[in-house]
């Protein structure tokens, strides 16, 4: 490689990784106790539990039981979404707003037996450590804007990497790998930095990368909803909310549709932007390490037809899907959450050594400056220390 090229690079690595670095370092901080939030939440938060039941306790209950409980325990709101947690599949919850359109956050979930109707607790609307944690990490409290900005440095940490690969190749390969040379504390550093950044390479380009298309979840889920429902829930929308249609039939038909699908949440007939005025929107995942990933609506109509209409998701809202337990690690089970950890850790190293190293490369020029005005145009330290 020439100088002059090696300068370009050089110098999309220096501004890349100092306009990222601050924001990455963020990012790293908040994102190592997100990749615990179950065990986090189970360890703090009083999750309800479903009791044993007594010999000979009738646990028949229908779903519209269940709803019925849950309108009984709140008689003054509205019912908007019904959901079930894997670790506990004898609970249903459903969420109750005072409002048919609540606004965002706004709602309690009410804590129902499945099998027996009864409920078990309510939950009113809180925001909590983790989820401060998750908003400044997701968005920094500036909605998508925010998403959209800190996606632009997932591209420039990925800029960052591509080009430092590219500055440091040729005066690596004089050096064997995890040389760390104490001539000077700056070689050190220089020497650590590169060695740690090597280590974590594959680990950062995924987790930056399928960050940035994370950013983009919202924008495109909007794009596809205005292309596509307009065609299914056009000639719906303005009209009266229905009344549910019967629930275990509803999700009866959506089974029979879909017979390797797992349901997940019911949206409830809603004006709300999040579902239609005369359907049930059922979310559906697969029940494969991949297909777990994918959620799926599937429209029901509220009425006596239950007609069943599943809308193609495209390409793009998939791929979204599928980079999100890369990104978080939490697909394969505690191990791999220790993994994500630790290689969060080394890459808040490199974060850390970068920022040191452009301080040091800053008091290094501004001595020579003072020493050998002449020598002020020298080449970068990168270039003259490792040649």
């Amino acid at each position: 490689m020439n100088t002059r090229s090696l300068r370009r690079w050089t110098w999309v690595h220096t501004w890349t990784s100092l306009i990222s670095m601050l924001f990455l370092l963020m990012l790293c901080i908040t994102g190592l106790p997100l990749i615990f939030h179950e065990e986090i939440d189970d360890l703090f938060e009083q999750s309800v539990k479903a009791p044993e039941l007594a010999p000979g306790t009738a646990a028949n209950a229908t779903l519209d039981q269940v709803l019925q409980a849950a309108r009984q325990a709140r008689p003054n709101e509205h019912p908007l979404f019904i959901f079930w947690r894997e670790e506990n599949p004898n609970v249903t919850a459903i969420a109750m707003s005072p409002k048919l359109i609540p606004d965002p956050g706004q709602f309690a979930n009410v804590s129902v037996d499945t099998r027996t109707a009864a409920v078990l607790g309510q939950e009113p609307p809180h925001f909590g450590v983790m989820d401060i944690i998750l908003k400044i990490h997701k968005d920094m409290f500036t909605g998508l804007p925010g998403e959209l900005f800190l996606g632009f440095m997932g591209l420039l940490l990925v800029a960052s990497i591509v080009s430092g690969i590219v500055v440091y190749a040729p005066f690596m390969r004089r050096l064997d790998f995890g040389t760390i040379r104490r001539s000077s504390k700056k070689l050190a550093w220089l020497d650590l930095h590169n060695m740690v950044g090597m280590v974590t390479l594959v680990w950062l380009l995924v987790v930056g990368f399928t960050g940035t298309l994370n950013t983009l979840s919202t924008p495109m889920f909007d794009l596809w909803r205005m292309q596509q429902l307009p065609k299914l829930l056009g000639p719906f929308q303005g009209m009266a909310v229905a009344a549910p249609p019967p629930l275990d039939a509803a999700l009866a038909a959506v089974r029979a549709r879909l017979p390797d699908a797992r349901i997940t949440s019911v949206t409830l007939p809603t004006a709300g932007r999040f579902g239609s005025p005369q359907h049930l929107v059922v979310w559906t995942k697969g029940d494969t390490p991949i297909t777990s990933r994918l959620f799926t609506p599937t429209l029901v109509s509220a009425n006596a037809a239950l007609d069943v209409t599943v809308p193609d998701m495209p390409w793009f809202l998939r791929t979204i899907q599928v980079s999100r337990p890369l990104h978080f690690g939490d697909y394969g089970g505690l191990p791999l959450k220790i993994l994500w950890a630790l290689l969060d850790l080394l890459a808040i190293a490199v974060l850390v050594s970068g920022i040191y190293l452009w301080f040091a490369r800053k008091k290094f020029f501004a001595g020579r400056t003072a020493t050998a005005p002449s020598r002020a145009t020298a080449q970068p330290v990168l270039n003259s220390e490792q040649a």
